[in-house]
């Protein structure tokens, strides 16, 4: 693979209070012909993750055609899982429901957060309502930490999910440090899912910990996964599956790397991989974890 840049789409300006800044973790959502809805994660004022969107036409994408007049989800209420933030990760279509997968926030005292995954659907009206005020996904007896960044895929009468999974904390320079990995888990409504811990992509090093934001799609009998990781800083891998449990990572294979220079030189993440009419889109983020806003690019033809 070999994937062609072009351009930074969209960063907040700092004029709106509940976008403020970053355009984290975007996802496309086809609208009809070459409009397509991105949503991402903003900051407001106070550095709490916010759910926004921008509508782009693919043929010409740094061309913003509307800017979200208001967030997607309010915050949750107080003590809640989300109260700190709501991050969308994920965007997939059952029958007549838009079921949005979004990570919520809670602020730390011994460690910086904690997350979870909730839930929000659409039917009719365009807007989306939080399924509960809980999460679906969260800590429990084998994984105590906190869950994140999903993938979900219906595949039939099956629900498959790829999610980030953390393995711990430990302390460096007298500083909390997280470290998580990419596991897998199954659902028969999209909602309650079995955990067995089986983890899809591993640390493929020590000095690695941190992968997140799995992308996946499946190309004929071959299951593709696209996802962050790091040790020093971001870079974006790539590994393929036949049952989409078991992967093999091939992340030489990725295609695409930072820049010498500009807004995505010194990271590049949160990739997020998409077909249109025969050709394959990847949206990423940059330098900051999308404090320089997310860019897009297109894979070459051999």
């Amino acid at each position: 693979m070999k994937w062609k840049k072009l351009g930074k789409v969209f960063c907040p300006d700092g004029s709106v209070s509940w976008m403020n800044s970053h355009a984290a973790v975007p996802i496309a959502e086809h609208i009809e012909k070459n409009l397509f809805r991105i949503y991402f994660s903003s900051r407001d004022i106070k550095n709490r993750s916010r759910i926004g969107f921008v509508v782009i036409d693919i043929t010409n994408p740094k061309n913003i055609i509307n800017i979200s007049s208001s967030e997607v989800l309010p915050l949750g209420d107080l003590g809640t899982f989300d109260d700190s933030g709501t991050m969308a990760t994920w965007l997939t279509k059952k029958d007549n429901t838009r079921y949005l997968y979004y990570i919520g926030w809670n602020l730390g005292v011994t460690v910086p957060f904690r997350n979870s995954i909730g839930l929000a659907t659409e039917k009719n009206d365009g807007n989306f309502t939080k399924y509960s005020k809980g999460p679906i996904l969260d800590r429990t007896v084998n994984e105590p930490h906190f869950c994140a960044s999903c993938c979900v895929i219906p595949d039939g009468d099956l629900w498959r999910m790829w999610y980030l999974s953390c393995t711990g904390w430990t302390k460096k320079n007298n500083v909390a440090q997280h470290h998580y990995h990419i596991k897998y888990a199954e659902s028969n409504d999209g909602i309650n899912w079995k955990r067995e811990g089986v983890i899809a992509i591993d640390y493929a090093e020590e000095t690695e910990f941190a992968i997140s934001r799995p992308s996946v799609i499946k190309e004929d009998d071959c299951w593709k996964i696209w996802y962050s990781f790091r040790g020093e800083s971001y870079r974006i891998g790539y590994a393929e599956s036949e049952d989409g449990k078991n992967w093999e990572r091939l992340d030489h294979l990725a295609g695409i790397d930072v820049s010498a220079k500009g807004w995505d030189s010194e990271m590049i993440e949160y990739p997020f991989v998409f077909d249109h009419e025969g050709q394959k889109y990847m949206l990423y983020n940059g330098n900051g974890y999308g404090e320089t806003g997310f860019g897009i690019a297109i894979l070459e033809q051999e």
